[in-house]
């Protein structure tokens, strides 16, 4: 006989128990699920990090870490992270940019491997940014190479310029079978891949070609592409003279290029995607087909409820941080000379008439340099001591305000050694004046018509000249985001700095034509 109290009481308990032991249940669960999620965050993490190959950064020139040199070194490289995926005139996953002003201007430039996606070229720049500081905490000059990306930096220009020091050799410790066949295949294979990249706007190339039944030869070689076709041409000869042929496999890295070949494929063959299923599909199946069973009676709206807050706490930090390192760019944002390549609109290259004239000291005669058919040029001190070269136009010059405009922001946006940089511009009431970097040596013709000045001139120092302007115009033909003819090149018009390097200015009268463009049609003879 049953006690209808009794028997409640035990039901009411029962059910209890069973509650407590699923919410016990839950708990154990939410517990695993969130170190689950933690563990498998960390795992990205990790596995994003690039591979390390070299570094150097020789101690001949240091900096001190209260310095303005590394207050400019550490905004550059806080800020060149998010560059990651632009171009800057140039192919995707390479970027050069300035911070700062001389003594005190850094130089840095980034060129991801040409097969890595935009994700793992942006991952392995932000990992170099940080790994570089900690191997070269006090060097001015430094360079970092992973397997995806390099990173480098200076106190001096390194953009559009051949390096070929330091120089990397790294080889596999297997010998080659039938060494005189495995030097002919990797000899002409390179060389085929080094004519496609020097053709290609990314300078970059892969080949492969059959070495035996069961194997085959994998290529590659790239350029940073700011560097001619000349000298990308040059940098990769380099490259293959130290190249280990004995071995496997080997690769020479370079601070302008870089070459490589193996008897695996180690670069992405743009994705048919027949290898890289079966890995995809070999680790994947034990969590998916595993973990349902054990979850089977949590329902999906409490997973649901658990990992949404993790997915919109992560975006919500990645916006965050996104937005500060914004705010900060454009509190540190640099002077006006280190925005040449992100401008957007004219008026953050414009100077007023007030700081011009005093730079000038209201245009005095002691402070001119000289005087063409376009305006008087004079020398100027800007407050923070940058010299600086002030063209005043003349008041005749029949181009519109608006069409001055333009033409500012497109010249100013070529970037090269041997070209004059444009700073900025004033445009107030009839003032047309552009203010261009101060070069010290004068031009050219001052020292070619001076009996005194033409000892100086001797034939090595000629010939650097003669290839600087060479260089200077094959930019300006072939290699800039725009196609300018310069239309009055003469020795007043080349500049020479302290190192007699030259440069070329006075674009008063060049034109911009299409890229495409072999041939345009004038109505009026211009130049000299």
């Amino acid at each position: 006989m049953s006690i209808p109290g009794c028997t409640q009481a035990e039901d009411k308990g029962k059910s209890l128990r069973e509650m407590r032991m699923k919410m016990a249940s839950l708990k154990f669960f939410i517990f695993f699920l969130v170190l689950y999620v933690v563990s498998f965050v960390i795992g990205l993490t990790s596995a994003a990090d690039p591979t390390y190959l070299y570094h150097s950064c020789p101690n001949t020139t240091t900096f001190n870490s209260n310095s303005t040199y590394k207050s400019n070194l550490n905004f550059l490289l806080s800020s060149i992270v998010s560059n990651a995926t632009r171009s800057n005139g140039f192919s995707a996953g390479f970027y050069n940019v300035t911070a700062g002003q001389e003594p005190d201007k850094v130089y840095a430039l980034f060129l991801c491997r040409g097969d890595v996606t935009p994700t793992t070229c942006q991952g392995c720049v932000n990992f170099a940014t940080s790994d570089i500081l900690r191997r070269c905490p006090v060097e001015a000059e430094s360079i970092i190479w992973y397997d995806e990306c390099l990173l480098r930096y200076s106190g001096a220009s390194i953009f559009s310029t051949m390096a070929s020091s330091p120089s990397i050799i790294m080889y596999n410790l297997n010998n080659v079978t039938e060494q005189a066949r495995f030097n002919q295949l990797v000899g002409t294979t390179m060389m085929a891949a080094a004519n496609e990249s020097v053709d290609s706007p990314k300078k970059f190339s892969t080949r492969k070609a059959n070495f035996t039944a069961f194997q085959i030869l994998y290529c590659l070689v790239q350029c940073t592409p700011d560097l001619s076709d000349l000298d990308c041409n040059s940098c990769l000869q380099q490259s293959f003279a130290n190249l280990r042929t004995t071995q496997v496999g080997a690769r020479v890295l370079l601070p302008s290029c870089n070459s490589r070949f193996e008897l695996y494929p180690f670069y992405n063959e743009n994705a048919t995607a027949a290898p890289p299923p079966p890995p995809v599909l070999s680790s994947p199946p034990p969590v998916s087909v595993t973990r349902p069973k054990e979850r089977s009676r949590i329902s999906s709206s409490i997973i649901i409820a658990i990992v949404a807050p993790i997915v919109v706490a992560v975006a919500l930090f990645i916006a965050g941080s996104c937005f500060l390192i914004r705010r900060a760019r454009k509190k540190n944002s640099p002077p006006l000379e280190d925005k040449g390549k992100s401008l957007k609109t004219a008026e953050s290259l414009q100077f007023d008439l007030g700081t011009i004239e005093a730079a000038t000291k209201n245009f005095s005669t002691d402070n001119k340099l000289g005087e063409g058919g376009f305006g008087e040029v004079y020398k100027g001190i800007l407050p923070n001591g940058q010299a600086i070269a002030v063209k005043r136009l003349s008041s005749s010059s029949a181009q519109g305000a608006e069409e001055f405009k333009n033409e500012v922001l497109l010249v100013a946006k070529l970037q090269h050694r041997n070209l004059v940089r444009l700073l900025g511009f004033c445009l107030e009431g009839e003032e047309k004046i552009l203010v261009y970097e101060f070069v010290t040596n004068k031009s050219l013709d001052y020292f070619l018509y001076d009996p005194e000045r033409q000892a100086e001139l001797d034939w090595s120092r000629r010939y650097k000249i003669i290839g600087g302007i060479a260089r200077g115009m094959l930019y300006l033909h072939e290699d800039s985001r725009l196609r300018i003819i310069h239309r009055d090149l003469k020795a007043s018009n080349i500049l020479l700095d302290g190192d007699m390097n030259p440069k070329i200015s006075d674009f008063g009268m060049a034109r911009i034509v299409g890229v495409d463009q072999t041939q345009a049609n004038t109505n009026r003879i211009v130049g000299t």
